[in-house]
Order: C-alpha cells, then sequence, then structure tokens
C-alpha cells in the first residue's frame, strides 16, 4: 500500500480594520443609539429558548454595530480554493454554557447597560466603549 503525501499551502490573511475617523463617525452619527436597540432586542430575545442563540449573536455582534470594529480572527484560504473564517480559540463549551447559566446571563445586561450609559460623557467614553467591546466576553467567556 502506497501513501502520497499532499503538500498543502494555505494563505492566511488578517481581518482588516476600517479607518478610525470612519469608525469614529459611525459611532456618533448612529453606532451608539443603533448598539442601545440591538442590545435591548438581544436580551428580549435571550428570554426565549428560541430566540436564545439569535440573542447571543447579536451579543457578540455588539462590538460592529457599535463602532464597526473587525471580528478578531483571520481568513484561510486552502488549497482547493475555499477560504473559511478562523476564530481566537474558546474555553470549553460546557464551562461557557455553565458561566452563562449562573452569571453571564444577567450580569452582562448590567455591564451593557453602565457601558451604554458611560458613552453619553466625554470623560466615561473610553471606558464605555471598552465595556461594549468587552461585552461578548461577560456574557458567554467568548473570546476575542
Amino acid at each position: 500500500m502506497t501513501t502520497y503525501q499532499v503538500e498543502t499551502k494555505t494563505h492566511v490573511e488578517k481581518v482588516k480594520e476600517l479607518p478610525f475617523i470612519l469608525r469614529a463617525v459611525w459611532f456618533f452619527v448612529l453606532g451608539w443609539e443603533l448598539t442601545g436597540v440591538w442590545i435591548l432586542i438581544a436580551w428580549a430575545l435571550n428570554l426565549t429558548v428560541l430566540g436564545l442563540p439569535l440573542g447571543l449573536w447579536m451579543i457578540d455582534r455588539v462590538p460592529q454595530v457599535l463602532t464597526l470594529k473587525a471580528r478578531p480572527g483571520m481568513y484561510v484560504d486552502d488549497k482547493s480554493g475555499h477560504r473559511y473564517f478562523v476564530s481566537a480559540n474558546q474555553p470549553p463549551f460546557l464551562l461557557r454554557a455553565l458561566y452563562f447559566l449562573v452569571i453571564g446571563w444577567w450580569f452582562s445586561l448590567l455591564w451593557a447597560a453602565l457601558g451604554w450609559l458611560l458613552c453619553l460623557t466625554i470623560i466615561g467614553l473610553p471606558i464605555g466603549v471598552l465595556m461594549l467591546n468587552g461585552l461578548p466576553t461577560v456574557t458567554t467567556l467568548q473570546r476575542g
């Protein structure tokens, strides 16, 4: 029996960020207000079993809605031409689910509300943006 070793070459491309000025304009014109509504809809969905997956997906996308921040990770092209997205390594699913059920579901709502309110003031704005960017981690230990 003969085995052949196939050489596979992959191309890795980091996710590109939009220019800072465009992200800042988005935040002040639409991002802050839209994020508040986005979070409320996500948490209304999280109250139902059927809406939970969509609600968690929406919470994971809060940084994109707030400032058009690119998702952390990279795009990988394999030799066959398929392109896929690779995100950061995550904690075990069971740990993330247990954390969400015990702490994440209620604490992240408080975290989001405080972060959103901090964005009202010039002094609190940097902290508020950092808090909202960290919302996926606070909710489900989602790395990124």
